[in-house]
Order: structure tokens, then C-alpha cells, then sequence
């Protein structure tokens, strides 16, 4: 029996240096790809930053100024854009993201447009009305798709189809601190105090006109950011998980290694027993 469960206990010990193996690996290349998704959301602000204040400074110093984009109107219909990984394996960065969607989803009539193979999933498992899933993977999502998909969205609320715009993602803060966001993007939050550096600036043919135009590229801007938030914060929650499981799995070799020894230990006792007892006769 001793030698049968001593088999036993060194199969599961290989089994676990298998599984270490796997992880160990996973958790470098997450690791490798977290440093490029923090490159990309240190690089997308500068430009959409720009614009954004671009556009407040246009709202702000005129007086008369007017657009549907700034317009409050009765919500009779929302429109959420949920951004999801493609894969799983990255603790609860999916479930927390989601969870927090289909809270707003449920409360209200509402619309999604699911960024990546898991939010696609999960929306049409729950059976939400999808605005388009045209976006199954989220990893193959550029800049240029973000601007096609503002249009859309532009389009759409300019012509009524929903009245309000959010998006919801994860929001990343750093390796240890990825957090479930979400933020209206439609229609806009006036901004009431804005720096008076460019009140010298002419608008051709005016700025309801610039304004208008640049919205969309605006929100396009917002789209590609919380992308790019939403990848590093997937790939520093897979690295994390992966950390924790490689280190649950050489806590676990190392409990096995101990009783094998035991069991082994065990055994020769054992048979020095037998082999004493044996003499003795």
C-alpha cells in the first residue's frame, strides 16, 4: 500500500511541476505584453487630451452656442459599449467589468456594443439587444475601427435611436489596481472653467461647425483610450492570476514532496521491521 500511494503522490507532484510550467509561462508573456498596453495608454492621451480641450473651449466661450451633442434630453433608450477580453484565465477582470454593465443594462431599455470575444459572448448569452458585433476581438481593434465605430455611434444618437451613451470598461491604475469604470460620453458634460490662453483663436467657418466635427473624433479618441486601459488592465490581472497560481502551485509541490518523503520514509521503516523481525525468527 505504501509504495501504491507513494506512485499516487508522485504522479500529482508531476503533474503540478506541469501545471507551474504553464503558468510560469503565461505569466511572462502577459507580463511582456502588459509593458507594450502601458506604452499604448501612456501614448493615446497627449492627442485626445488636445482635443478635448479644443472642444471645451469652443463650448465655453460662446455664449449662444449650441449643439445636439451638449443637448439633455428625456432618456427613452441607453446605449452601453462594453469592452471584454478575448480570453479567460485573468482572475475576475471579465466578471467585475460585466457585472457592472448588466446592472445598467437591466434597469433601464438598452442597447450594447460588446468589444471582444467574452463581452460579445456574455451580452448575447444574456440575450441583450446588440447594437452591432462587428468587434469580436478586441486585440484586432485599432484606432481607425475606433473612429468607424464613433460614427456609428454619433449617428445614431444624433438621429435618436438612444439618448444616452456610456461606455464601461476597466480602468487601469497600476500592475496591482485594475478597476471596473464606466463613463457618459453622450451627451457631453459642458465644462465650465477652461483656461482663456486661446481666446484668440479663429474657427473657420465657425465653431459650432468645428465643434460638431470634431466630436466624433473626440469619441473616438475616448473609445481607443479605454481600449487600451481595458488591455493592460487584462494583461496585469492575467499576470497577477497566473503569479498566484504558479506560487499556489509550488506551495502544493511542496506539501506533496513532504509527504511523500513521509510516506517513503515510512516504507523503510518498515521494512527494517520486517527484515529485523525476520532475523529474529
Amino acid at each position: 500500500m505504501a509504495g501504491v500511494s507513494m506512485k499516487d503522490i508522485k504522479l500529482r507532484i508531476r503533474s503540478m511541476e506541469s501545471t507551474k510550467h504553464i503558468t510560469k509561462a503565461m505569466e511572462m508573456v502577459a507580463a511582456s505584453k502588459l509593458r507594450r498596453a502601458e506604452e499604448n495608454v501612456r501614448r493615446s492621451r497627449p492627442y485626445f487630451d488636445l482635443i478635448y480641450k479644443t472642444a471645451a473651449e469652443i463650448a465655453a466661450r460662446d455664449s449662444e452656442f449650441s449643439s445636439p451633442y451638449l443637448i439633455d434630453r428625456a432618456i427613452k433608450k441607453s446605449l452601453y459599449i462594453v469592452i471584454g477580453g478575448d480570453r479567460g484565465l485573468a482572475g475576475g477582470y471579465n466578471h467585475n467589468v460585466f457585472m457592472m454593465a448588466e446592472d445598467q443594462l437591466r434597469s433601464k431599455p438598452s442597447a450594447v456594443l460588446p468589444i471582444g470575444k467574452r463581452a460579445l459572448e456574455n451580452m448575447r448569452a444574456h440575450g441583450f439587444e446588440l447594437m452591432t458585433d462587428a468587434y469580436p476581438v478586441a486585440a484586432e481593434v485599432g484606432i481607425s475601427d475606433c473612429f468607424t465605430m464613433s460614427k456609428l455611434v454619433c449617428d445614431g444618437f444624433l438621429a435618436g435611436e438612444f439618448d444616452e451613451v456610456y461606455i464601461v470598461y476597466t480602468h487601469y491604475a497600476s500592475m496591482l489596481t485594475q478597476t471596473p469604470s464606466m463613463r457618459r460620453i453622450l451627451p457631453l458634460t459642458p465644462v465650465e472653467n477652461v483656461d482663456d490662453d486661446s481666446s484668440d483663436t479663429l474657427y473657420e467657418p465657425d465653431g459650432n461647425t468645428v465643434f460638431n466635427r470634431i466630436i466624433p473624433e473626440y469619441i473616438g479618441g475616448i473609445i481607443y483610450g479605454a481600449i487600451c486601459d481595458s488591455e493592460a488592465s487584462e494583461q496585469a490581472a492575467r499576470r497577477n492570476a497566473m503569479d498566484s497560481a504558479t506560487k499556489n502551485a509550488e506551495e502544493m509541490i511542496e506539501d506533496l514532496s513532504l509527504k511523500y518523503n513521509r510516506a517513503r520514509q515510512g516504507a523503510i521503516t518498515q521494512e527494517i521491521t520486517e527484515i529485523v523481525a525476520g532475523a529474529g525468527e
